[in-house]
């Protein structure tokens, strides 16, 4: 098992992919700390867990700094230090036209994605910096390196945490801690639904998609999983302030040291030449 031992946090862990990486990280000998808003969640989730995993529940939005210090201090006195951050929490916000979807929404959908990765960073870095060794790895989504209509809030929150990525992980690339961000694929989660609620305020080409989803099923939550997995784990060691896609990019033979001299799998901008 190539995480035995490891300390790793996983932020909305009661459900999706969240619970799909907590169950994977754990299959591979971590110990793992499931922080979600739910306690109903957070428990379905622990009972799915390997058996004779070590699991912490911790209940807490991470859009609310108290909650999330409480929280992570919480994992840092049972255990001494925190190997692995999985910034997997976020919504998707409200739906439709810029100018028509609710503004107090908006910036509720930026505090969560994007704060919520901040404070939960924030707070593991002092410990990682001391140890000189961590992992960070972000979620991004839907519209982070293209354009996304009618999803506002979503795209520009997910945009701005694969840009903190890439700045953070040149911040603390001399303490040995890793960060990077992943697009999960279509994965069939609670957001479909929502999405499937907003009917024509998605746009006719977000519908059609989601039809799609529907039929086909979708991403399988495991391979998000299996790139979380990766990306906490020795073998990908060095590779930091990259954004990876975990359908489309071939992370399992990644050449790391070739990468890392280029800047693939970044978010650029292109000129005309280009």
């Amino acid at each position: 098992m190539e995480l035995a031992g490891r300390r790793c946090i996983v932020t909305g862990g009661g459900r999706g992919i969240g619970r799909a990486i907590a169950l994977a990280l754990a299959e591979e000998g971590a110990r793992v700390a499931l922080v979600a808003r739910t306690r109903a969640e957070l428990d379905a989730t622990a009972t799915l867990v390997a058996a004779g995993a070590e699991v912490l529940k911790l209940q807490a939005d991470v859009g609310q700094r108290a909650e999330v210090d409480a929280v992570i201090d919480q994992v840092l006195d049972t255990w001494d230090g925190v190997d692995v951050l999985v910034n997997n929490a976020g919504i998707q916000g409200p739906l439709g036209r810029a100018e028509e979807v609710d503004p107090e929404a908006w910036m509720q959908t930026v505090q969560v994605n994007l704060g919520g990765c901040f404070y939960c960073t924030r707070k593991v870095l002092p410990a990682m910096m001391a140890q000189k060794y961590g992992k960070i790895i972000n979620l991004s989504g839907g519209g982070a390196v293209g354009p996304r209509p009618f999803f506002s809030a979503y795209s520009a929150s997910k945009a701005a945490v694969v840009r903190f990525s890439e700045n953070l992980a040149a911040e603390v690339a001399e303490y040995g801690i890793d960060v990077n961000s992943f697009a999960p694929g279509a994965v069939k989660t609670r957001m479909l639904d929502e999405r499937l609620v907003a009917g024509e305020a998605v746009g006719a080409d977000e519908r059609a998609g989601d039809q799609q989803l529907l039929q086909e099923g979708g991403t399988p939550p495991e391979r998000p999983a299996a790139l979380a997995v990766y990306l906490a784990s020795a073998r990908s060691d060095g590779l930091t302030g990259k954004m990876l896609a975990a359908v489309w990019d071939p992370w399992e033979d990644l050449d790391i040291e070739a990468v890392m001299a280029t800047e693939a799998y970044t978010v650029r901008r292109l000129k005309q030449e280009e």
